[in-house]
């Protein structure tokens, strides 16, 4: 055994007030104790933490309350249309799971008919520890006229006949819920239908010494009582992060052969993308557009600088060039590492040559013809005269 009772109450014993939907009228108490809470058998293996405050009650006012279908640490996508409301938790921690409640109404077997059950939206609590939907008076009273039931002031319930509920199982009626996150009116929504067979249910002992029929409708007293039970939850999938403190509700899916789908939960600590929905195409479209604007302004400024520092670089290679003694011989331009710079500083002179004009000096015409004298860079000097002599051969042609 692990227990350990728990006895610091104001009695003396380990009786106390469980707290459980006080606001709704219920008083019960609970023996406290400290134990081990574990999932699956002890021995099992399963995950399991010491030394945990746990509470047995007998109270008939949760004697149909149960677990139903629950994934801890995660969600089962197969179980969930795609669709899907998120809502952040109530800042009240007690009614943490609260939703706004903008219309209900139901629409016959065929969609022909609609007819509104609802005036006013209100705030509501989602709750699976009772069976009931705790609804506006006004609401109530529109249910009595949509459906034929009749508030039973004894047992405080809605009774369902044989004749009745004969009459609601042909007519095959559905409820839908029209749910927001917000009481603004472009705020997002969702629709969770319910189908009449979700209301369809039987009270039994100890609420009831016979089996009876009753349609889960209760009376609220006021607006601190506006509460969705167990069966809303039978067609509504609902998932709960406790520590981002927000959650989703989307309609359940029975559609058969569907492999089970368990996606995790990660803790913050460990997901370092913590927000798990999507961006919307909007916000995508933004940060898309952000981010290449930026990358623009970027570029640009690296091209500016790039570009200034060239402009200085060519301004120190010029008058690097014109002062280095490897320039070009060109007026305007000079090589440096191979690449020609203009030059912007004044043209050089050309140097002129000797004022003095030089003076052809050719030699007698011969046979040969004339003859340039070779080019030098000395003055030419005139050959003299006497020593090439033209001299006549003798002919040797024949007289006559």
């Amino acid at each position: 055994m692990t227990w350990a009772p728990l006895t610091a109450s104001p009695n003396g014993t380990d009786t106390f007030s469980t707290g459980l939907e006080e606001n709704l009228g219920y008083s019960t108490n609970g023996k406290y104790g400290y134990d081990t809470i574990a999932l699956g058998w002890p021995g099992s293996g399963g995950p399991s933490l010491d030394h945990q405050i746990a509470a047995g009650i007998a109270a008939k006012e949760f004697y149909l309350g149960h677990f139903g279908s629950l994934t801890l640490g995660g969600y089962d996508r197969s179980k969930s249309e795609p669709k899907s409301l998120n809502v952040a938790f109530n800042e009240q921690d007690t009614r943490d799971l609260t939703v706004n409640v903008k219309a209900i109404f139901t629409t016959s077997k065929n969609n022909s008919q609609r007819t509104e059950l609802l005036t006013k939206g209100f705030p509501a609590y989602v709750d699976s520890t009772i069976p009931y939907l705790y609804l506006p008076l006004e609401s109530c009273i529109q249910f009595e006229r949509a459906f034929g039931i009749t508030w039973n002031e004894s047992v405080l319930a809605y009774l369902v006949n044989d004749s009745l509920r004969s009459t609601l199982l042909t007519q095959n009626p559905s409820i839908i819920f029209t749910l927001s996150n917000s009481t603004t009116g472009s705020s997002p929504t969702i629709d969770i239908e319910l189908p009449y067979a979700a209301f369809d249910l039987i009270a039994e002992r100890p609420l009831m010494k016979n089996a009876t029929r009753y349609f889960p409708l209760m009376r609220a007293a006021n607006e601190s009582q506006y509460t969705l039970g167990r069966t809303f939850l039978q067609e509504a999938y609902l998932v709960a992060d406790y520590e981002r403190r927000n959650f989703s509700i989307s309609q359940c899916s029975w559609k058969e052969g569907v492999q089970q789908d368990i996606v995790p939960i990660m803790s913050p600590a460990l997901d370092h993308h913590s927000d798990k929905q999507p961006l919307q195409g909007g916000a995508l479209a933004g940060v898309i557009i952000g981010s290449v604007v930026v990358s623009l302004g970027i570029l640009l400024a690296l091209f500016y600088m790039a570009r200034r520092r060239r402009k200085v670089l060519v301004s120190q290679s010029k008058a690097d060039c014109q002062d280095s003694p490897e320039a070009s011989e060109r007026q305007d331009t000079c090589v440096m590492d191979g690449e020609i710079l203009e030059v912007d500083s004044e043209p050089l002179p050309k140097p002129e040559l000797h004022g003095r004009s030089f003076e052809r000096y050719e030699v007698d015409g011969g046979i040969d013809g004339h003859n340039e004298a070779e080019g030098s860079n000395s003055w030419p000097q005139e050959l003299e005269a006497e020593r090439y002599r033209p001299v006549e051969l003798p002919s040797t042609r024949d007289s006559g």
